[in-house]
Parts: C-alpha cells; structure tokens; sequence
C-alpha cells in the first residue's frame, strides 16, 4: 500500500493502539507523530495499517473537566491563575491553547525546541510574571540504554530539567510558581527533584497532547487559600498517577464578591 503524508494509521506489531499521522516518508520509512499522544515515532510501511478517520478527542477532555468544576456563578467573580506554556510541539501546542480559551484562562503560548526552552525561559517569566508554567513537548525512555534513573538515557529529560532549574532561580516557592514539567515517559523523580509541582512520567508510559494543559487548567481554577486536590487533578488526567504526579500546593484562583 502506498502511504502519504498526512495519513492516519496504527502499527499492526503494536496492536493498532495509537493512531498516528505521518509526517514524513523516506524509502519504506514512515516517520509518525502521535495523534492524541505526545509521541514520536518510526515505522516500517509494510506495518502501517490505514485508518480512515480518528477522532480529535479535545472536546471529551473540555467536557470531563468542565463537569468537575463547580463555581458560583451568581454572587462571586473568579481571577483563574495566568499560564505561560512552553511547547516543543507547535501542533500540540495550538491545541492547549484552545483548551485554555475555552475554560477562560488567560494563557501565553511559546513554541520552542526542548533543548532550547531553558536558554529562554527567564525572559518571558520577567515578562509575564505568570502564576503557572509548563515545560513541555516530547521526551522517550531508551529502554536499551539501560538505567531507568539516569537522566542521559532520556531524549529530553535533562533538558525539562535545566529549564525547571531557571524558573526555580526566578521563584523559588512551589506555591508562588507552580511548575509542570515533562512529556512521553520522562524521568518524572528528577524533574520533581529540580522544583516542579507536578511532572510526568512516574510509570514512565505516554501522555496524551493535552496533560500538561489539564493539569495547569485545573491548578488555575483552584482556589488561592487552599490546597489542591491533588488526586482528583492527577485522575482527568489520561494516564492517572502512571502518567503525572505531584505534590500539595495551594490553588492560583482569587474569588471576588459580589460579581
């Protein structure tokens, strides 16, 4: 079968799992970008199976987490903490900052490479002095590599981590800078070492595009004088606590009165 770019397809050896679009064909070398999943990947063609359609599945997340917040809309007024989101992927990007327009969040989105994120970082957190950032775009564990706790055997880890490192030289409390950090499979112990909040991936398994953006939407309508609900957060996640963990830190919502 001939495959363009463009094409949705599964890999027949990994159970037709993850629906992915091809972003470039070399020779009998297919190169796929995860649909719904923050995840690279290559592929002979001779295992691509075609799909004819996928669903974006942006709207059931938006849905999930609107049903979960309950605001009173008739005597108070609410000011949702400010976002600043950094993305290696310009696609996924786009697509949590919708999701960020949808719920009212006031969010600033940068596209930049991972390995450039923690060159740039302290320009826009003097510029935008936001009560939330996230750090992220892909990553992937070298299972052949060997040690699971050595961060050289990750595609992007040691790079979330430098720039998590410059934000906590910006703001070193976890509760006046709320940090989310990683991607697919990163080396979630170091990167909560370095001063994230919340990062992924304890179980080191995917995530889906818009995790990062969930998590930081669902800190920003937190209220400021209290703790988080950190499990409930973690569980509208895709992977649950496989995939993101945390730790307890005050929300970033002021409520105001009357409306």
């Amino acid at each position: 079968m001939f495959f363009k770019v463009g094409d949705l397809v599964t890999r027949k050896s990994h159970n037709n799992d993850i629906v992915f679009k091809i972003v470039e064909v070399v020779d009998k070398l297919a190169y796929l970008k995860g649909l719904n999943i923050r995840l690279y990947a290559d592929s002979d063609t001779d295992d691509l199976k075609l799909v004819d359609s996928a669903k974006i599945d942006d709207n059931e997340v938006l849905d999930r987490l609107n049903n979960s917040i309950n605001l009173d809309r008739n005597e108070y007024f609410y000011l949702p903490g400010k976002v600043l989101h950094f993305d290696g992927d310009v696609e996924y990007l786009e697509r949590c900052m919708d999701f960020y327009k949808k719920l009212k969040i006031m969010a600033y989105g940068v596209n930049l490479k991972e390995d450039e994120i923690y060159l740039e970082i302290d320009k826009y957190l003097d510029e935008l002095h936001p009560d939330i950032v996230v750090i992220t775009g892909h990553d992937v564990y070298y299972k052949n590599k060997g040690n699971i706790n050595d961060v050289e055997n990750y595609k992007n880890s040691l790079n979330f981590i430098k720039a998590i490192k410059k934000a906590r030289e910006y703001e070193k409390s976890h509760d006046k800078l709320i940090i989310i950090a990683g991607a697919c499979q990163s080396n979630y112990e170091e990167l909560i070492k370095a001063g994230a909040n919340f990062a992924s991936s304890p179980k080191r398994v995917n995530l889906h595009a818009l995790d990062p953006a969930i998590v930081a939407c669902s800190v920003a309508l937190s209220d400021k004088s209290k703790p988080i609900d950190l499990l409930n957060i973690i569980e509208k996640t895709k992977y649950k606590e496989e995939g993101v963990g945390g730790i307890i830190t005050n929300g970033t919502m002021y409520t105001g009165y009357p409306r």
